[in-house]
């Protein structure tokens, strides 16, 4: 009997152990995707440096943002396929190392090219991270902890990307060469990300012959087979999902997209300020609302957190328009605080419908399908308003903006009620 309890107890004991080394390890596995949104964003305070140096307008510095997406468009073709038939480290390794180089580029430029090609490089390595890198979380979660390892994939995006801003702003405004400064230090945050990689228990996918034959009896595309580039997609019984994740994230990405290409510019204007630090901030503060609010209710259905989701970016639209109408700054802070929240619980909502409803095997094409679909919307609105600013003015802009994406916000809303029955949700 004592052997007995004592085994008992010896086992007790050893579970939060493992317990605690899978959270940790889902911990390493989400680090490389916050070191790469923390590039991403690291830009945001240092465009009012690059603009005063080389003179260009609100529509090109848009342009300089656009092509951030083109390149994570085009990543996004490709890089979850290779990532669902070569592994996970097969496509982060090369998009750690392209984000190396935009290192390199941005911290070295002397002209909107180059800043183009850093930004460029910039969206490729995010294509990869967010396809291959949140597969990668999930394949380490493993299926019993799918839902966690959604929520800190999340979480590890939505946080680098306002850490990223953060970190610039304050460098930009207290040390010297801040734009070599800042991309030397994401350097150093790059490489521990690849040492993660190269460290994680990723093996390439092994095709068996039951893969192969469940794939041809549900009559969808088997991982090896079809076009590299292409669209990415997923089987029949996902397109509901997706386009729930999507209907939410996309409204979500697009606020916070104009946030961070237009927002510092709107915020100089309202405050008769230039501040690198405050326009650091304010992306940082949207992002940590974006993280809290997915611990807040990630416990929630997954349909109240679409919902939540798009109310959420609704109500920040109507903040943007009367910030610019009222000339009121605390407005423009709700308006990023909102976005932010809108955007980190579509993401949310929209992995965790995937991780719940899409084999593993074709995961990485699936998170690789939602962000074309957030992304198509991120990259053509802000240009639209950036251009529309230069030839009407910022304030007009911003309000047709607003009311453009309150209006597809409210339609992803409507979608979603419409389908609310049909929305899978965890036993």
């Amino acid at each position: 009997m004592p052997e007995v309890l004592s085994t008992t107890t010896q086992h007790v004991r050893q579970r939060p152990d493992r317990t605690a080394a899978s959270v940790r390890s889902i911990l390493t596995a989400a680090w490389p995707i916050t070191a790469v949104f923390v590039l991403s964003n690291a830009a945001t305070p240092l465009y009012v440096l690059w603009q005063r140096s080389m003179g260009f307008s609100k529509g090109t510095l848009t342009v300089i943002f656009a092509f951030y997406i083109v390149g994570l468009l085009a990543s996004l073709l490709v890089s979850g396929i290779a990532s669902d038939r070569l592994g996970r480290k097969a496509v982060l390794i090369p998009a750690l190392l392209l984000a190396l180089a935009a290192c390199l580029v941005f911290a070295t430029a002397a002209s909107v090219v180059a800043l183009i090609v850093a930004r460029l490089f910039t969206g490729i390595a995010v294509g990869a991270v967010v396809s291959a890198g949140m597969a990668a979380v999930s394949d380490v979660a493993g299926p019993e902890r799918r839902r966690q390892g959604a929520l800190l994939a999340s979480c590890a995006m939505v946080s680098g990307a306002g850490l990223g801003p953060l970190a610039a702003g304050i460098l930009a405004q207290t040390v010297a060469g801040p734009t070599v400064t800042v991309f030397a230090v994401e350097a150093v945050l790059l490489l521990t990300a690849l040492v993660a990689v190269l460290r994680l228990p990723l093996p390439k996918p092994a095709r068996t012959a039951q893969t192969a034959q469940t794939a041809h009896t549900k009559r969808t595309a088997p991982t090896a087979g079809g076009s590299w580039i292409r669209i990415p997609s997923v089987p029949p019984h996902g397109r509901l999902p997706l386009l729930h994740g999507i209907a939410a994230f996309a409204p979500g990405i697009t606020a916070t997209s104009f946030v961070l290409s237009l927002g510092p510019s709107l915020l100089a204007n309202l405050l008769h300020s230039g501040s690198r630090i405050l326009a650091g901030c304010t992306a940082f503060v949207m992002f940590a609302a974006a993280t809290g609010a997915q611990f807040a209710v990630h416990r929630l259905s997954r349909r109240r957190i679409l919902l939540v989701s798009l109310g959420a970016t609704t109500l920040a639209m109507a903040a943007l328009a009367g910030a610019v109408t009222a000339g009121s700054a605390p407005l423009l802070f709700t308006a990023a605080v909102l976005a932010g929240v809108g955007q980190g619980l579509g993401q949310l909502a929209g992995l965790s419908l995937l991780n719940a409803t899409i084999p593993v095997h074709r995961l990485a094409e699936a998170n690789a399908a939602l962000n074309v679909g957030g992304y198509l919307a991120a990259g053509t609105l802000p240009v639209a308003a950036g251009y529309l600013s230069d030839a009407v003015g910022l304030s007009t802009s911003a309000s047709v903006f607003a009311a453009v994406l309150a209006a597809l916000a409210i339609g992803g809303a409507a979608v979603v009620v419409a389908t609310r029955h049909r929305v899978e949700e965890p036993a």
